[in-house]
C-alpha cells in the first residue's frame, strides 16, 4: 500500500482484497498525508504563514544560543527585491523576502529566513553573525543553491544578496 504524485495526479495503490468501505477510508487517509508531506516541503505563502515560520526558526537556531529570542517586528513577501533574496532593518525589526524565493524549497526559504533573523541580534556580517546563521543545518547547502540558481541565470552572487 502505497501512495505518490504523479505530475497533478495522487496514486493510491491497495491491494485487491481491500472492501470498498476500507478502500473510502484508506485513499482518503493516504490522499492526506501525501497532501500534508507536499504541504510541509512548500515555503510558507501568506505573510501570516512566514511570521510564523520565523517564530519556529527563531526558537528552534537561535534562542538556545542567545540568552533571548529574536522576535521580528513584521515578516511580508515583497516584490521589489531583484538584486536580494531579502533584507532586515534592525532598527524597526522588519523583515522582507523577496517572491523570487517562492518557487524555491522550503529550507532554502528557511534560511534566508533565519540570515534575515540573525541580523535581528547582529546587525553586520560579523563571525557571531555567521556563527548564528550556521546554526541552521542546512546553511551551507541552501547557500549553494542561492548561488547555483544565479549562476544558472548567467549571474554572480555577493554578499548582499543575502543583507
Amino acid at each position: 500500500m502505497t501512495a505518490y504524485r504523479e505530475r497533478d495526479t495522487i496514486v493510491v495503490l491497495i491491494p485487491q482484497r481491500m472492501s470498498k468501505t476500507d478502500e473510502q477510508t484508506f485513499v482518503r487517509d493516504m490522499v492526506e498525508r501525501v497532501l500534508a508531506r507536499e504541504a510541509r516541503a512548500l515555503p510558507p505563502r501568506g505573510d501570516e504563514a512566514l511570521i510564523a515560520r520565523a517564530h519556529d526558526l527563531a526558537a528552534a537556531y537561535l534562542a538556545p544560543a542567545l540568552d533571548h529570542m529574536p522576535e521580528p517586528s513584521g515578516v511580508s513577501w515583497v516584490t521589489n527585491q531583484q538584486q536580494r533574496w531579502g533584507s532586515c532593518t534592525p532598527s524597526t525589526r522588519l523583515i522582507r523576502l523577496s517572491h523570487r524565493l517562492q518557487p524555491m524549497p522550503a529550507w532554502v526559504v528557511d534560511y534566508v529566513l533565519l540570515h534575515e533573523l540573525a541580523h535581528l541580534v547582529e546587525p553586520s556580517h560579523s563571525d557571531r553573525f555567521w556563527r548564528l546563521v550556521g546554526r541552521y543545518p542546512a546553511a551551507e547547502k541552501a547557500k549553494g543553491y542561492l548561488e547555483g540558481y544565479l549562476a544558472g541565470q548567467g549571474l554572480q552572487a555577493d554578499d548582499s544578496d543575502v543583507d
